[in-house]
């Protein structure tokens, strides 16, 4: 095990220092894919053992940074956390193999702004985190919960959540999150984002600027249309076939939608503000109806199905900004492989990069 200090500016005095950090280094973790279906996998017995005993003994009450990386933890009672409650901010306890949280230990981290449990064995939080009203950013990803924490609403401050490759199926308990800015919801088990079945307290979000929804199994574009501050929204990897209900998102700026099954081209009207519109590995067979996205800096449309390059100079030509594009992987380049990037940088001289050269 490895131990480090680091001092804050103009600390001479090791014991004056604020910030612990325990990294035990190990392998690399590698998470194995989840399972197309539903049905819960059996979960293997561990063969790691838990290390025990207090890491931060030599550390001051008066820490205001933890970082407990990859250090075998199970239990946090050894580590007597709450000493730490009058100064703590940030306590990161990232892969590790923590599956219960204490509330008397995070019931007196009132003054805690970050936390991060990235990759534990979290099924639930239960009560543990209903005190954190000073918490900014909540870092629960690569865990093994079914559904968002409850209590979220007691956190007034929360403005950035990661619940990243848990099994959560809905996204419910938000309606009181109204400070919330970034959501990162990605390789979950969402199927829908219809204001009745998955997503109904979703509109409440009226802050949020930033919506991570990839690798999950929604099909279709819907309840978006109170998000009027969103500015990246990311549906990578769905099951979605239309381009729709967005003209209420008019200052979105980012747009990811590649490896789903649109078929066309469309819906983007209200969208003048996106700089980068990725659409990748789908099924749409033209560029069209895009001339008016006059900020647009990077267009991503390789892997559909764009027989020719005729769509290039009618919709893209007067758009300055445009800097990349990939339109590699299409019919238009296959069936002309030589002559495919010069006829691109004719159409398109204003363009800085083709493809990934």
């Amino acid at each position: 095990m490895s131990t480090s200090q680091r001092n804050q500016p103009g600390d001479t005095d090791p014991s004056t220092t604020r910030t612990a950090r325990v990294v035990l280094p190990e392998a690399e973790v590698v998470h194995a894919p989840e399972p197309e279906s539903d049905e819960e996998p059996l979960e293997e017995a561990s063969i790691e053992e838990h290390a025990e005993g207090d890491f931060l003994e030599d550390f001051p009450d008066e820490t205001e940074d933890l970082e407990l990386v990859h250090a075998r933890i199970g239990s946090l009672t050894e580590l007597r956390l709450p000493r730490f409650s009058n100064y703590l901010k940030r306590l990161c306890l990232r892969q590790n193999f923590v599956s219960f949280l204490d509330p008397e230990v995070f019931g007196v981290l009132t003054n805690l702004e970050e936390l991060d449990l990235y990759d534990n064995k979290l099924k639930n939080v239960g009560d543990a985190l209903l005190k954190l009203s000073k918490l900014e950013t909540l870092d629960l990803s690569f865990n093994l919960l079914k559904a968002i924490p409850e209590g979220l609403a007691s956190m007034v401050s929360l403005h950035t959540i990661y619940f990243v490759q848990n099994r959560i199926s809905k996204i419910n308990g938000l309606e009181s999150c109204i400070n919330i800015r970034s959501l990162e919801l990605g390789g979950n088990r969402i199927r829908s984002i219809k204001k009745s079945q998955s997503i109904e307290n979703l509109d409440s979000l009226v802050n949020l600027e930033e919506l991570w929804l990839g690798k999950n199994k929604i099909t279709r574009l819907e309840n978006l249309g109170t998000l009027k501050k969103l500015k990246i929204l990311s549906l990578q990897s769905n099951r979605i076939t239309k381009l729709e209900n967005l003209e209420e998102l008019e200052n979105l700026e980012q747009l990811y939608l590649s490896h789903n099954g649109v078929k066309q081209l469309e819906g983007l009207e209200k969208n003048t503000k996106l700089s980068t519109l990725d659409l990748g590995n789908n099924f749409v067979p033209a560029i069209e109806n895009i001339s008016h996205l006059t900020a647009l800096e990077e267009l991503w449309i390789n892997g559909n199905e764009i027989p020719d390059l005729l769509g290039l100079e009618p919709q893209l030509a007067a758009i300055k900004s445009l800097e990349t594009l990939y339109l590699e992987a299409n019919p238009c380049q296959k069936k002309d492989m030589t002559g495919y990037r010069r006829k691109i940088m004719l159409a398109l001289p204003q363009l800085k990069q083709i493809d990934a050269t």
